[in-house]
């Protein structure tokens, strides 16, 4: 109640204004707390209004203050992984005055991003690859003759991908000044898994024997320190500094700290929100149900029926819909944290013991294992289905984010079929034939509230027809584009132009039927080109 009370007080009257690193710097260091304070009051209230990633920010406030106290940047290099922690960071580098334009279009990305600052070095939102710039970075500079430091602040969630470890293998051999800021909260979206969570926590607790997992690869290691205290990280990152060759500092924080509602979600600390209420944290309007939320609920049911049926997350049970899975079925489902490229070869070996594995990702992330789908899963036929979330453009999450290039890439991955529903019904129908399926499988769907179903009204072999208005030309509608090509065709037929709109389901390789369908027409037009008309109607 106490910080609900504190952030009903903060949202009425405006925060001041600590938006540059000069006046960061000189701050007392008995004026930090006031300062974290003012920034986490001021997050709350602008993301509130926004949406964006929350949790994560608030757990990151001092940490990043120190940061910038202690190192030079644009001089030294301060980089984000991953970059939805990167709020407190834009504040103090001149962007205080447009956090209100957060997400927005023509206002700032919810990620670093190289247009607007100096001090925003990579944009990509994908996790666990800032440290192999961080050691790319650190190359060049020594090359160049550069004295500059680079800092990495990282997620203990985004060391469970590998390439955290391969480039951490490359540091802790190079002696270049590279400082890691572990900033070790526990969790991803999730709570963070495997080996490591276990490691970091019995060094939390101070009862890890021997070195550090970091010392043995030949880092030096700092830590474990108060993450909420401004002074001792101020002082270890000075100590950090000070030794000139790469070091691990590992800050313990708390996602969400400093606000009720984010430290009572349990589940996900308030990691990315809604517009919401700031007095209560509730989304300030009811959500409609998505594309998730149907998936979600057919998994479960498919589940049901098929116990040789698991499912896979890379950290994001959650955004992905299989939490309600993991909780019906906590033995047949696996998160492997940000390691999509262990998803998908994890997921070929549970295949190839007889299993049927449902790999649950946002459709931007599978690029991220676009090898393993091709020569882990497909090269040997393997019945793995990839259900892509977010597929298409997301809007505010940024260019990183969109899911616009999984179709092409895939394109070329032999013996994979690749469904693309048109509505909830249509999604089910899908996803039960994916999964009876015996080899690969790709089923997407947008960022976007699901619809009503449009039934079909005729069929033409496996082709769904969706409107017969005549025979001049053909519109094939592709997924949720199904409603567009609809309003294209009414728009034609007042035109005086009598087309049929079909719907293949499955849109890769192109199915036969429609091959044949598209044969009696003298004119066959793309969803896109459907749109297009649609909209001059």
């Amino acid at each position: 109640m106490t910080a609900i009370l504190a952030t009903r007080e903060s949202t009425a009257r405006p925060s001041p204004r600590i938006s540059s690193l000069r006046q960061l710097r000189a701050l007392r260091p008995t004026q930090l707390p006031g300062a974290a304070q003012r920034i986490r009051d001021y997050l709350i209230a602008t993301v509130a209004r926004s949406g964006g990633h929350l949790g994560s920010n608030l757990g990151a406030v001092e940490l990043t203050m120190a940061v910038h106290r202690v190192f030079d940047s644009p001089r030294d290099r301060v980089l984000f992984d991953t970059g939805h922690q990167a709020y407190v960071h834009k504040l103090l580098t001149g962007r205080w005055d447009a956090m209100g334009t957060l997400r927005r279009a023509g206002g700032l990305s919810g990620y670093p991003c190289r247009a607007e600052s100096p001090h925003d070095l990579i944009e990509s939102s994908h996790a666990s690859a800032a440290l192999a710039y961080a050691d790319g970075l650190a190359k060049g500079h020594e090359l160049g003759g550069e004295d500059r430091h680079v800092v990495v602040v990282v997620g203990d969630g985004a060391l469970t991908g590998g390439m955290a470890w391969e480039a951490l293998n490359n540091l802790g051999a190079s002696g270049r000044p590279v400082v890691v800021v572990l900033n070790d909260n526990g969790r991803s979206y999730a709570p963070t898994v495997g080996g490591l969570a276990v490691h970091l926590s019995r060094l939390r607790r101070g009862t890890g024997d021997g070195p550090t997992v970091f010392e043995n690869l030949g880092l030096a290691y700092l830590g474990p320190v108060d993450g909420h205290d401004p002074v001792a990280v101020e002082r270890v990152l000075s100590q950090a500094r000070a030794l000139r060759r790469p070091v691990v500092v590992h800050c313990v924080t708390v996602k969400g700290r400093g606000y009720g509602p984010a430290e009572g979600d349990h589940a996900e600390r308030m990691h990315a929100i809604p517009v919401i209420d700031p007095d209560t944290g509730r989304p300030a309007r009811p959500a409609s149900a998505g594309w998730t939320d149907v998936f979600s609920e057919e998994l479960c049911a498919i589940a049901a029926e098929r116990p040789d049926v698991v499912a896979v997350t890379a950290a994001m049970p959650g955004p992905t819909g299989l939490a309600p899975f993991a909780q019906r079925y906590p033995a047949r489902y696996f998160d492997v944290g940000i390691a999509e490229q262990h998803a998908v070869t994890s997921a070929a070996g549970l295949a190839m013991a007889g299993h049927h594995p449902v790999v649950a990702v946002y459709a931007t992330f599978l690029t991220r294992a676009v090898d393993q789908v091709l020569m882990d899963v497909a090269l040997h036929r393997l019945p793995v289905t990839f259900v892509l979330d977010r597929a298409g453009i997301t809007g505010p999450d940024g260019a990183s984010h969109h899911g616009m290039w999984d179709t092409s890439i895939l394109a070329a991955v032999p013996g994979l079929r690749v469904a693309a529903p048109r509505d909830p019904a249509r999604l089910r129908r899908l996803l039960r034939q994916a999964v009876a399926t015996d080899g690969p499988t790709v089923v997407r769907y947008p960022k976007a509230p699901a619809n009503g179903d449009i039934p079909a009204v005729g069929q033409f072999s496996t082709v769904d027809i969706l409107a017969a208005y005549g025979e001049d030309a053909l519109l094939v509608a592709y997924g949720p584009m199904a409603g567009p090509c609809l309003a294209a065709a009414r728009w034609l037929d007042g035109q005086g132009v009598r087309v049929t709109v079909a719907d293949p389901g499955w849109v890769m390789p192109v199915d036969p039927a429609l091959v044949e369908l598209a044969g009696r027409y003298p004119v066959v037009v793309t969803a896109e080109d459907a749109s297009r008309a649609g909209g001059a109607g």
